[in-house]
């Protein structure tokens, strides 16, 4: 016969168990039922000991927690919920998509990883993600170290927005050790000879930048504006095809970019080059808000749906239109533009990033190891400056200074 009953507030669930459960009426009448734990005890204020003798020690700590329970309802004070809902992690997921699509640019990417951590982990519990199989599966993914950081990256974002709307207490991705990236490969044009070419059209053109032209030219002319300004820009293709016309300054020859990646605004000037493509899609029949648009005058998104046919038809190997960017810095580095210049028309977050293109300055190192050949290292001089160190010029200089006073 189980000693659980409405006019008994202490019981065992289990007779002859001696696990104790109190039973109470709280503040607002709700009956509210709680098993006697140690970590109960102690947040009610009790100290007792686990080594302390008690004749019935299972009931006796029972009826101190039930009178702890009874005095804090007295004094209305609010109690701790006993039983907290359990947050799935797919929820989580849900809240961090909402929060990409309302403030990250890159939206797009960020939703595809968080997609895919729900689809893997979306039904375990926010409190309860197997970090050792979080690990392996984002070890045992073939991705560049720099893809797996940014795996990483998405389930931090996640945990940190699930602390702030309380859902979580912890995150686990700060246990995941962040991989080194490397600098990356740094591709420009006419860094390579193309690839043969069956057409007559190309035979003649023989590095890279001319066959791009021609392809480009012959197949495709509405977007030669587009490869021009951004050989001659650099800027980010988030940055160009987002471009307004009252972002261009043609009386002061440059661009005002704003929202960028490194959070930054910042000018960029324009060449002779780039000038007269932007005066020239300015001209175009079809003018709207956004510079660059498609023939039926809707905004252009992006590229892809004709810069890499082009790119195989010009017999370029391993070139996206991100490589353009790369030969805009890498062809400052060669004219002698000094790297923290280059850094700030890149509109790079710090110099370090701009180092990787520092090696194609190839004057200025060859010109700093030859001073190794004109210096003198030896130490010793024709003049000994440890007990005088006034030399014949100084001398003859002094004097002369006095003739003439």
């Amino acid at each position: 016969m189980s000693t659980r009953s409405n006019r008994n507030p202490i019981y065992e669930r289990t007779p002859g168990s001696g696990v104790y459960t109190i039973r109470y009426s709280d503040s607002t009448h709700k009956i509210r039922r709680e098993t006697v734990t140690w970590e109960r005890l102690k947040q009610a204020g009790i100290e007792v000991k686990q080594t302390t003798k008690l004749a019935q020690p299972g009931r006796e700590l029972a009826e101190r927690l039930l009178n702890a329970r009874r005095t804090a309802c007295d004094r209305v004070e609010k109690l701790a919920a006993l039983h907290t809902r359990r947050v799935p992690f797919s929820e989580l997921c849900d809240d961090a998509v909402t929060y990409v699509e309302a403030n990250n640019r890159g939206k797009i990417t960020d939703k595809s990883r968080i997609g895919k951590l729900k689809a893997k982990f979306g039904g375990y519990g926010a409190d309860a993600m197997p970090l050792p199989e979080i690990r392996s599966w984002l070890d045992g993914n073939k991705w560049s170290a720099a893809t797996r950081n940014r795996y990483k990256s998405a389930l931090s974002l996640i945990f940190k927005l699930a602390i702030e709307n309380k859902k979580a207490r912890e995150n686990p991705a700060r246990l995941l050790k962040h991989r080194k990236e490397h600098r990356g490969r740094i591709r420009f044009l006419n860094q390579f000879s193309p690839l043969p070419t069956d057409l007559d059209y190309l035979k003649k053109c023989k590095d890279e930048e001319s066959r791009l032209r021609a392809v480009i030219g012959e197949s495709y002319p509405w977007h030669m504006e587009e490869f021009l300004i951004s050989l001659h820009c650099g800027v980010r293709p988030s940055e160009l095809y987002r471009l307004t016309w009252d972002r261009i300054d043609f009386a002061r020859k440059q661009i005002f970019l704003d929202g960028t990646k490194s959070g930054e605004s910042r000018h960029v000037p324009l060449n002779t080059e780039a000038l007269a493509a932007f005066k020239r899609l300015y001209l175009r029949p079809i003018r709207k808000e956004r510079v660059f648009l498609a023939k039926d005058g809707a905004p252009l998104l992006g590229y892809r749906h004709w810069f890499d046919d082009a790119v195989n038809e010009a017999g370029l190997a391993n070139f996206t239109w991100y490589c353009l960017r790369h030969t805009f810095a890498s062809r400052l580095v060669m004219a002698g533009v000094d790297i923290r210049t280059v850094a700030d028309l890149m509109g790079h977050a710090n110099i370090q990033m701009t180092m990787r293109y520092a090696h194609l300055a190839a004057k200025h190192v060859h010109a700093a190891v030859d001073r190794l050949m004109t210096t003198d290292f030896s130490g010793h001089s024709d003049t000994d400056t440890s007990t005088d160190t006034r030399s014949p010029e100084t001398e003859r200089a002094k004097a002369e200074s006095v003739t003439v006073q």
